[in-house]
């Protein structure tokens, strides 16, 4: 079918019932109808495969028993249900699929189903307006690669749609810098890329797009069914990243639905570890004092994507490479755990590359500026005793000409990073005559003499811009914990100079 009016015309059958209230509920209603009809496709698959196969979905749950109205003639099925037995089907089904019995033998790809459902909801009231849409969905066939290919751009847009309904940063970072940070990365067939706080999965699935061509024989297929690794906390967006996986051909997605930071960074193992780490961590958000205690005390920080950082280095392989977006507070804050988690980043990897992005790439949803670090499990060449890293390299991506900022309606392309890609294979730094620093070149030692503070060749100011009241005192509670940590430091110097022990 066509359908590219489809997320349009199932949002319209909505608005006429009173169960669904706003954006983020029509969105979550339409996707877990997506996951079902694109897992029944995906069973298909694995009863080709496997004779003896049996789903775990209990047989009058499963989409094919029960949501097409018509049947492969095109006639009406006459058991076909509607209205309030509808309605009530489908709450039991809910039901029944929050506890699906799963123990340690239960295959990946079918456990899912259970970890997709356990916080999902059925909103509709409407029986009729169910069926409407169900029959909608019908209409899609996910066996068929022309329809899959054009579900895949509605699929995205739909995910775009999530900033709309309020949930900008948690879970769509854009297409254009996924796929540079996959570029930059370049990970190989038979590597493992991990994202801790994969939101919908667009780091995976750039990823997977990535190394598709790669595959040459049966080896690197079983391979690329195995090369990515997910995890993440909130239900909702965990349904839209497993959805988007199946559509993207992980017939068994290995993605967790739960917190990465409520593990002890200090048990994990070797196996719990992988050789790429693409993420744009959640910030902004506070912490409780149990999972700080996952981590070593010098860098158990209030700030999640802090917390985060320390994570990606005790997850990263030996000569893994890691790309992750940060905000502008973990570069110039210079407090004891943002201090400590620096300097560590320093001595024990190789930060090569720090990338200051314009403020407006989340606008309009949020107005806090970002930047890329890039770093690798290994030592650098030329590293000084002590460090892995030799020097760090900025480079300040300014806006294209004719734009003002980023925006909904004009987002960042894919061409707005060519700059980043050209400075990439030929650095060199790039100052002006009046001193403005767009590239520079930073030893580590430079860094460390200037107490980590990260915070260079940042954008000229040409006027001060007025944030969120809430936004503005976080950066002003992190600038001031920064001055007053570096107030301490060189109170100490002067002291030990002096001779005086308080």
């Amino acid at each position: 079918m066509a359908v590219n009016n489809l997320v349009k015309s199932l949002q319209n059958i909505m608005r006429s019932d009173a169960g669904v209230n706003g954006d983020a509920q029509r969105i979550e209603q339409m996707v877990w109808m997506f996951f079902l009809k694109v897992y029944d496709a995906q069973e298909l698959d694995w009863e080709c495969e496997d004779e003896d196969y049996q789903s775990i979905i209990p047989e009058q749950y499963r989409w094919r028993n029960w949501a097409p109205s018509r049947d492969e003639n095109g006639q009406k099925v006459a058991t076909a249900l509607t209205g309030d037995e509808l309605l009530r089907m489908v709450n039991d089904m809910f039901d029944a699929l929050k506890n699906l019995p799963v123990t340690e033998h239960t295959k990946r790809g079918q456990s899912i189903v259970r970890d997709v459902f356990s916080e999902v909801n059925q909103y509709m009231k409407n029986g009729v307006l169910l069926r409407q849409m169900i029959d909608k969905v019908e209409e899609i066939d996910f066996t068929d690669s022309q329809d899959i290919h054009a579900f895949g751009d509605i699929y995205e847009s739909l995910l775009k749609d999530l900033q709309g309904a309020g949930h900008a940063g948690e879970f769509y970072t854009p297409r254009a810098l996924t796929d540079l940070i996959i570029e930059m990365l370049d990970p190989r067939i038979g590597e493992t890329v991990g994202d801790f706080a994969m939101g919908t999965g667009g780091f995976l699935t750039s990823a997977l797009h990535h190394l598709q061509p790669q595959q040459k024989d049966d080896d690197d297929v079983e391979r690329f069914q195995h090369s990515v690794i997910g995890q993440e906390w909130k239900p909702f967006p965990y349904l839209l990243a497993v959805t988007n996986l199946f559509l993207h051909g992980i017939k068994e997605p290995n993605v967790l639905h739960g917190d990465s930071l409520a593990r002890n960074v200090r048990e994990l193992k070797e196996s719990d570890k992988v050789d790429v780490i693409a993420m744009n961590p959640p910030y902004g958000g506070a912490t409780e004092a149990s999972v700080k205690g996952n981590f070593p005390q010098d860098m158990r920080s209030s700030e999640t994507a802090d917390l985060f950082l320390v994570l990606i280095m005790y997850r990263l392989r030996e000569r893994g490479r890691a790309g992750v977006i940060v905000p502008d507070g973990f570069l110039f804050g210079t407090d004891g755990a943002k201090l400590a988690i620096k300097q560590k980043m320093l001595r024990d990897f190789n930060l090569h590359t720090i990338i200051r992005l314009p403020g407006s790439i989340f606008s309009p949803y949020t107005s806090i500026a970002t930047n890329i670090l890039f770093f690798n499990n290994e030592q650098a060449e030329g590293a000084p005793e002590g460090y892995k890293t030799n020097c760090t390299w900025f480079y300040r991506l300014d806006m294209p000409e004719g734009y003002k900022h980023f925006s909904k309606t004009r987002p960042m392309l894919s061409q707005h990073c060519q700059p980043i890609r050209d400075w990439w294979h030929n650095r060199h730094e790039i100052v002006s005559e009046d001193g403005d620093e767009k590239s520079r070149c930073f030893t580590a030692q430079q860094l460390i003499d200037l107490s980590c503070n990260f915070d260079q060749c940042k954008f000229p100011k040409e006027e001060e811009e007025i944030l969120p009241p809430d936004e503005l005192l976080r950066q002003y509670h992190e600038r001031r914990n920064s001055l007053d940590a570096e107030i301490d430091r060189t109170l100490t110097k002067i002291q030990n100079m002096l001779g005086i022990e308080l």
